[in-house]
């Protein structure tokens, strides 16, 4: 759905790892409790709803892209507290950050968790992608004899996984009634008093914080092409343009997501181009009215206005997966209309600074 995979939650939060989240992660699998009589798998794993110091060195991996393939839980069933068969059942990702949300908002509740295997993908981005879907659901439900556990026939679903459950089917092939619950986890307790969402509970915030969070991956997985990249022209034509080229990163990777909501246009490309631009202005602007022959001043200046804009564009696509306003088609519209333009001009660049070189050398 985006360009990168990354990013959390059952919340809005969630969205932004990642769609997204992770492929996968860091944590080993949460160990299969068994019976001392059958020495077989129990069929529920009990799990604490408070965060350890471990899960927060898991987190912080999670947010900066390390071991991607490992922030997972086993799917199935596990306890909150002391659940009776009148308890809820709560249903979410394999996604550790997804798993540890709602956890930590059920403390003091009992109940369940029917954990899916989304491939350790989280809530928004697996319902999109698939992985959290109607079949999913049925299947786990049935893997783990939940008629045979609870009393009543309901679960209940964060609010950003409807996309992928289709709820009519979910009853009619498993005999459960699917509950969408808030958008946030935090909501929960609230919202299990009445089994009514507020207004507010229905809607997905992506502010600063929201957005912030989305940086340290991305960061992470430029990281060298940004180093090279800086390198390579401080080699080629000194600190000038190679802070450019860190700066065309840096506006993408970091400026961009603060920045979001007052970039103009609702095209991420357009808004991506637009700030790489007023980015460029000031290396165009020094390029042109500096010292040095005209040919330098010249190629340099034709670098930055062609070159600057479209990578910072590029690096906006990124969170196209990441917001609560973008669609996959019309992602898929956007990547198709303007990589090529993207490409071109970077081309373009490039181009004029071997011009520069090559009628500096013939003459």
């Amino acid at each position: 759905m985006s360009a990168s995979d990354n990013t959390p939650d059952m919340d809005a939060r969630d969205a932004q790892t990642t769609c997204c989240g992770p492929k996968g992660g860091d944590r080993p699998e949460m160990e299969v409790f068994t019976t001392i009589e059958t020495q077989k798998p129990a069929a529920i794993r009990p799990a604490s709803t408070r965060i350890t110091w471990s899960d927060t060195v898991d987190h912080i991996k999670a947010r900066l892209g390390w071991n991607r393939s490992g922030h997972r839980v086993a799917p199935g069933l596990y306890s909150i507290g002391n659940p009776v068969p009148a308890s809820p059942v709560f249903v979410t990702a394999n996604y550790t950050l997804s798993f540890d949300a709602l956890r930590k908002a059920l403390a003091g509740m009992d109940g369940y968790i029917l954990v899916l295997d989304t491939k350790g993908v989280n809530v928004w981005c697996a319902a999109g992608k698939g992985t959290l879907g109607t079949d999913e659901l049925v299947n786990r439900i049935a893997s783990v004899d939940l008629k045979g556990i609870v009393e009543h026939r309901h679960v209940i679903l964060p609010q950003l996984g409807a996309v992928g459950v289709a709820a009519h089917l979910a009853k009619k092939r498993s005999g459960f009634k699917v509950e969408y619950g808030p958008v946030r986890a935090e909501d929960l307790p609230e919202y299990m008093k009445t089994r009514k969402a507020a207004p507010e509970m229905r809607k997905v915030r992506f502010g600063l914080w929201d957005r912030a969070v989305l940086i340290p991956v991305e960061l992470t997985n430029y990281f060298m092409p940004m180093a090279l990249s800086t390198l390579a022209l401080l080699l080629i034509g000194g600190w000038m343009p190679g802070m450019a080229v860190f700066s065309a990163f840096f506006s993408g990777l970091f400026l961009f997501p603060l920045l979001l909501p007052w970039l103009p246009s609702a095209n991420f490309s357009l808004k991506g181009f637009a700030l790489g631009a007023v980015t460029a202005a000031p290396f165009i602007y020094q390029s042109l009215a500096g010292q040095g022959e005209t040919v330098d001043r010249h190629g340099w200046a034709g670098f930055y206005a062609l070159a600057m804009p479209p990578v910072t564009a590029y690096l906006a696509l990124n969170f196209t997966g990441s917001t609560p306003f973008t669609s996959l088609s019309g992602v898929k519209k956007e990547i198709a209309a303007y990589t090529p333009v993207m490409a071109a001009m970077a081309g373009l660049g490039l181009l004029a600074v071997a011009g520069m070189f090559l009628v500096k050398w013939i003459s």
